[in-house]
């Protein structure tokens, strides 16, 4: 070997060598894993039902409670995103699992998180006994249930708008279900699931008070977080508490969208074709993506990795299943059989559900009591709809401004997160001290509260569906010199329509949940209730009359479906037959 190969030989194992950038990457890396272990060591601490957790309102201890928080969010964060690939796709791929997991989640996230926690807290506790893992699987299934149905309805809708001349691709490639799934369906579906992702992820926070100071049964638990610290600082009446809180969140959700989403909407760049509306040229810019752009080693770790992931992608275990397909007349048979089945037992399972609900209602209530709440139900619904008219009047057209807009996009994302984030339990000092210094009604002011978290569902899918409108349509647009209010009804409305359907749909669902929050609001000794289902499950939640709770969910849950089956459900059918741009 001469001296011109050996040189070159070091040169390139040199590119290799770690430099003083991968010391900066690995220690964030590692700081990472170490917030982790150590989260991990104080889930599994010993905890007994009815022991104190003392949470301290120093604000020296909420750096620990935030990490606490932050860990718990992103744990049920990949919970989430498993769920919604398995059931979003599999809503997709088949009509007779759609018929099924749609109105399921329908329903699911209608359910107050108070319903959840009711359930959850016992079942946790009783597989995990004598430990704190117990009530923290709890608390994370139940942030689990403010991420997942939102994620997994903007996962769905986007698979069913694959674009036929994609899937054609596919097939000309010969990829497999599965390789086309995360060839194809997945990236083309990713800038919409990183936006339903954020939101999700802040709309967690909205719900991290309930799920940190969980009281059933008059019995409270406490676990360590930002939630917790709120939920004593309200208790406390403590007005400075309440704005280190916000301070401490303020803090938190920049740091997470720095480390997190922001490399995140960077690399989900690649995935566009051509579908950046106006003045973009520009990519998406992150500090962490160009950290690590730079380190020599961790890029080999990434390669690695990307070679594992390709590795799992191209696994061919449909081959053998498709070269021996029966024949045609054959698969038509075997279609019918399994319909008949399918059909039968979900008839069944229907039945033997509507019987034992008709007896649970006879033995425990009586019809003027389920007339009551009836009544509870048709005001809260009231307060949705009006509250989802007013955000679509003003969310829609700021929404699609912002889409055509990256530059502004790129400022607008962690603004809304941060907006989106933000409990309701926060504002309740001003709010309580607001109407009983002008002696206002509850009924009307309360209200707003119920929609202050979910209002950016409708924000974040109407930037989804404005960013994702193809370039080439505007040009037609403007070469037909199509402008103003034409502009809007012929290109933009039409254009975002479904992703607008499936942001109202998820954003009604969340304030049907936040109802609970926002019917009952509590400064210190100062508790005001309005008239509602809401205040209604989260009275008996407190006193813990399980069968009014289950009698007030299955109200919300049936009222939720009817609206549903009536209103959001045809929208949702005419916006992906009329409007998804092939």
């Amino acid at each position: 070997m001469n001296f011109f190969s050996t040189k070159r030989m070091n040169l390139h194992q040199a590119r290799w060598y770690p430099n003083y950038w991968d010391t900066i990457a690995l220690l964030i890396v590692l700081a990472v894993i170490a917030l982790f272990a150590w989260n991990a060591k104080q889930m599994t601490t010993p905890y007994q039902l009815g022991q104190v957790i003392p949470i301290s309102l120093n604000p020296r201890m909420l750096p620990l409670y935030a990490a606490r928080t932050v860990v718990r969010m992103l744990l049920a964060l990949v919970v989430s995103l498993l769920f919604t690939f398995i059931f979003g796709t599999w809503a997709a791929k088949s009509p007779r699992a759609r018929r099924i997991i749609i109105p399921i989640i329908d329903i699911l996230q209608s359910v107050p998180i108070l319903g959840y926690l009711s359930v959850a807290i016992i079942a946790f506790i009783a597989l995990f006994p004598g430990s704190e893992l117990g009530p923290e699987s709890a608390t994370i299934f139940v942030i689990f249930t403010s991420q997942a149905w939102n994620m997994m309805l903007g996962f769905y809708q986007t698979m069913r708008s694959v674009p036929a001349e994609i899937k054609e691709a596919a097939r000309m490639m010969r990829l497999t279900p599965w390789q086309t799934f995360w060839r194809i369906e997945v990236p083309f579906s990713m800038p919409g699931l990183l936006w339903n992702t954020m939101v999700s992820m802040s709309a967690s926070w909205f719900f991290v008070v309930a799920s940190e100071a969980m009281t059933v049964s008059n019995q409270q638990i406490l676990l360590p977080g930002v939630g917790s610290y709120i939920a004593v600082a309200i208790q406390a009446a403590n007005i400075r508490a309440i704005c280190y809180a916000v301070l401490t969140m303020f803090i938190v959700i920049i740091i997470y969208d720095q480390l997190l989403f922001r490399p995140l909407v960077a690399w989900s760049e690649k995935f566009k074709t051509d579908r950046e509306a106006t003045d973009t040229d520009k990519e998406s810019e992150s500090w962490v993506v160009d950290l690590f752009r730079r380190t020599r080693f961790m890029r080999l770790v990434g390669l690695w990795l990307t070679s594992l992931f390709n590795a799992f992608v191209n696994i061919r275990f449909y081959t053998a299943m498709h070269s021996q397909q029966p024949p045609a007349h054959q698969q038509s048979i075997h279609h019918r059989i399994t319909s008949l089945i399918w059909l039968g037992l979900t008839f069944i399972c229907g039945l033997a559900a509507l019987t034992y609900l008709a007896i649970y209602l006879h033995n425990n209530f009586i019809w003027p009591e389920i007339g009551h709440v009836f009544i509870l139900g048709l005001i809260t619904s009231f307060r949705v709809f009006i509250m989802i008219a007013i955000c679509s009047l003003i969310w829609v057209p700021i929404g699609v401004w912002i889409g055509l807009h990256p530059r502004v996009t790129r400022i607008a994302q962690p603004l809304a997160q941060i907006l989106a984030a933000f409990p309701a339990n926060l504002f309740y000092p001003f709010v309580v001290i607001f109407i009983v210094t002008f002696h206002l009604s509850p009924n009307i002011w309360l209200t707003p509260l119920m929609i202050l978290g979910s209002q950016w569902y409708i924000l974040f899918n109407v930037i989804a569906g404005a960013s994702s409108i193809p370039k080439d349509l505007f040009q037609v647009t403007a070469n037909f010199n199509v402008k103003g209010k034409l502009r809007w009804l012929r290109l933009l409305l039409p254009a975002i329509f479904p992703f607008y359907v499936t942001g109202a749909i998820t954003a009604a669902g969340g304030a049907w949940n936040a109802s609970i929050v926002a019917e009952v609001a509590s400064w210190g000794k100062k508790t005001l209730t309005a008239t509602g289902l809401g205040a209604y499950i989260t009275q008996n939640t407190s006193t813990g009359h399980f069968e009014n709770i289950a009698l007030g969910i299955g109200m919300m849950c049936v009222l939720v479906l009817i609206f549903n089956r009536l209103i959001w459900r045809p929208l949702y059918d005419y916006a992906e037959s009329r409007f998804t741009l092939d």
